[in-house]
């Protein structure tokens, strides 16, 4: 969420960077200063009736002693005491219309994106992101390449047609040395997370409140995208970074702790409502997948070398398994809601012969911990929101697909990473041969 007093300061400025994102912002902008006008007025107002309330009840207690005097006569204090039960009502009309405009004027300031970094390229959509470097080189194959859905299908270790039965669409089983890999893969993640990059791990719930959802900007805006509990109020992740970053929602954490580096694996959950035939085939883009997620609360003034240092942790992995990748820098068209500036992390797929996203590292600044309402306080005891930063560290099913198409062999088994090896116990991945 914004800071109003920024909003306020300078609308043209924040009007100006929100357009960069490709939609036009100045009539909500507008909107919000005008209800905001609305809530200072009724707040001015209310204040005045609740003093002159606290006045008359005043002047009702000197008059009731003046009457046991026979100073005054009864009709003056029923005149008195209607007063104050006319401001009364008066004060519940305008505690109800004051509700009425703060939680309007909520739901406006809920709608609106995070300001983009001013280092971030101003571009209309992600062909106009900025790819920034190369990490080691792209394999060659004397033979014709596959895709990771067709090793993955000879190999017996990926089953589509089973999980449709099971499931419908855009789901998966994983099968033996497939589902081996996997659990490989997250065991990785989370070793070289939690001992060698100092990240506290968490297990957390997969299901969140509505709120929850709210304070890391899922909701109210990618609604469509969840998955609720019917008749509850209750939704699925979407991604860990949503529990992760909330844990401290409505907590003012001492200083001290920053700091806060958090790691979990969790499956994630997603509708996927906008991307109707994207990715149809294989593991790229499901309704459930897992993913290790890396989630930072720092002090502002170091959040943007803390981003650099996110992305290197990502980049480890990849590293470690010796994928070939490339890092790019978004552009203001397609970047995230919540974010402020964003990398992502795209690994090479030679069997689709392009570069996929397989994290996306973040920089949220206040956005977050102000729609959380997480607060830090200092040695001299003043307060301020957090920066919060998320990443993921990594996707774990495109690192399966990456590994299928890039360690292929051309007698449709896969070489397993020297860094796996100990985890799956094997070398190579052959046909697995003792399940239909």
């Amino acid at each position: 969420m914004l800071d109003i007093n920024l909003i306020r300061k300078d609308p043209v400025k924040v009007i100006e960077r929100l357009n960069a994102r490709g939609q036009d912002y100045k009539n909500i902008i507008y909107k919000i200063i005008e209800l905001d006008d609305e809530r200072k007025a009724l707040t001015k107002k209310l204040q005045v009736l609740q003093e002159k309330r606290n006045k008359v009840s005043k002047e009702i207690g000197i008059l009731m002693g003046k009457f046991k005097k026979g100073e005054v006569t009864q009709d003056i204090i029923e005149e008195r005491k209607k007063e104050v039960e006319n401001i009364k009502n008066e004060i519940l009309n305008l505690e109800t219309n004051l509700r009425k405009t703060k939680e309007n004027l909520k739901n406006h300031l809920l709608q609106i994106p995070n300001l983009p970094h001013e280092s971030v390229p101003i571009g209309k959509d992600e062909s106009e992101n900025k790819v920034l470097y190369y990490w080691g080189e792209k394999k060659e194959y004397p033979f014709k390449v596959k895709e990771h859905w067709e090793i993955g299908q000879k190999l017996n270790i990926l089953d589509f047609d089973r999980a449709a039965k099971l499931a419908g669409s855009r789901f998966v089983i994983y099968k033996a040395y497939g589902a081996l890999l996997e659990r490989a893969l997250i065991n990785l993640m989370l070793d070289i997370h939690t001992r060698e990059h100092n990240y506290i791990e968490i297990l957390p719930p997969f299901l969140v409140k509505g709120e929850i959802l709210e304070g890391t900007g899922q909701l109210p805006k990618f609604k469509e995208d969840l998955y609720k509990i019917e008749g509850e109020d209750l939704y699925l992740i979407p991604t860990a970074e949503v529990p992760l970053t909330n844990i401290y929602r409505n907590e003012i954490l001492s200083e001290d702790y920053l700091p806060i580096k958090l790691t979990a694996y969790t499956p994630c959950f997603r509708k996927e409502a906008g991307s109707y035939g994207k990715d149809v085939k294989g593991i790229i883009r499901q309704h459930q997948f897992n993913k290790v997620e890396l989630v930072k609360i720092v002090k502002p003034e170091t959040s943007y070398q803390e981003l650099e240092s996110l992305l290197k942790d990502a980049e480890k992995i990849l590293q470690i398994l010796e994928l070939h990748y490339r890092v790019v820098e978004l552009c203001t068209g397609d970047l995230g809601f919540s974010a402020a500036k964003t990398y992502d992390i795209e690994v090479w797929l030679p069997g689709q012969g392009k570069y996929r996203e397989i994290s996306s590292c973040s920089n949220c600044e206040d956005f977050q911990a102000r729609r959380m309402n997480l607060r830090i306080k200092t040695k001299d005891k003043r307060k301020y929101y957090p920066h919060t930063l998320n990443g993921s560290g990594l996707a774990v099913g495109r690192t399966v697909v990456a590994i299928l198409e890039q360690y292929q062999q051309e007698d449709g088994s896969v070489v397993v990473p020297e860094a796996l090896r100990d985890y799956m116990k094997m070398d190579v991945i052959k046909p697995f041969e003792r399940l239909p």
